[in-house]
């Protein structure tokens, strides 16, 4: 995974890119007909049942624009929430609240809606050992807020992207000749270049997941796309060679029966592309 200071860098290039989006030379409603100096307080309304996300990442908005904005936070990101609760108050520059408003609700809204849909797959994984995975299934531009949303939601973060950890999957296997040939390849090109990365395989059915096992320094094997009869079987075959991660499609409905089977991990694209947001709004008091 990538560092604290890497992710943070991130989310500081979404600020940056955010703003550039939304505000560009400048916001020429409120500057039309609010006065340079005059000061307005709003608040953050929940409007919808849920949990809420993205409260510190609203608060590193107004501090991007307006050093000067006081955000007085009334919840912390996880919370359950019910409609009418308030998240936080905003005081300051009129002008700055009306320049951070779109950004910070477009924000919350979505890292709530995933932090909810995160926090059902926790709830049904209750008593299992196996942990929900996001994927790189992300809305581009803002991976990081949206991984950051699924842990706030109780689950883990998979690899940010391709330069943190080795995926070889069905395409890479394909095009590399074999999974043999593909994890060789992997291993010297790891040792060439001197990097540490972990390495983790799909297989498409228990033959593969065999041959996957006769290397050494696998980390993780996906069993993607198999039934919970082969799952069970293919987490007996590996029993602590390696962990184990189910992947394919696995909804709410079916993750608590491949939990069932003992893998460590269920990796889910859903929690971060199917969504709807979260209703919320900002509103002047």
């Amino acid at each position: 995974m990538i560092s604290k200071e890497q992710f943070e860098k991130e989310l500081q290039i979404i600020i940056k890119n955010g703003i550039r989006e939304d505000i560009g030379e400048g916001d020429h409603s409120s500057l039309a007909c609010i006065p340079k100096d005059a000061k307005g307080q709003a608040k953050l309304l929940i409007k919808e049942k849920g949990v809420i996300a993205g409260i510190e990442f609203a608060k590193m908005i107004f501090a991007e624009i307006d050093k000067d904005l006081k955000v007085e936070t009334f919840l912390s990101d996880g919370e359950k929430v019910k409609v009418g609760d308030i998240a936080f108050f905003v005081t300051g520059s009129s002008q700055s609240i009306l320049k951070a408003e779109r950004f910070v609700l477009n924000s919350m809204q979505r890292m709530s809606a995933i932090a909810k849909k995160t926090r059902k797959f926790t709830k049904i994984l209750k008593g299992t050992k196996t942990k929900v995975l996001d994927t790189r299934k992300t809305t581009p531009g803002i991976r990081a807020l949206e991984k950051w949303a699924v842990k706030i939601g109780g689950g883990k973060n998979h690899r940010f992207a391709l330069y943190d950890m080795i995926m070889l999957k069905d395409n890479h296997i394909d095009f590399a000749g074999g999974i043999d040939l593909a994890i060789e390849k992997t291993k010297a090109y790891l040792e060439n270049n001197q990097l540490d990365l972990k390495i983790i395989v799909e297989a498409r059915s228990l033959n593969e997941i065999e041959t996957i096992l006769k290397h050494d320094g696998i980390h993780r094997i996906l069993i993607d796309n198999f039934n919970y009869k082969d799952t069970l079987k293919a987490v007996e075959l590996i029993g602590d060679k390696c962990q184990t991660e189910s992947s394919g499609g696995i909804t709410l409905e079916t993750a608590r029966a491949y939990a069932e089977c003992g893998v460590d991990y269920i990796s889910s694209g859903a929690i971060t592309h199917s969504v709807n947001n979260m209703d919320l709004s900002l509103k002047a008091i």
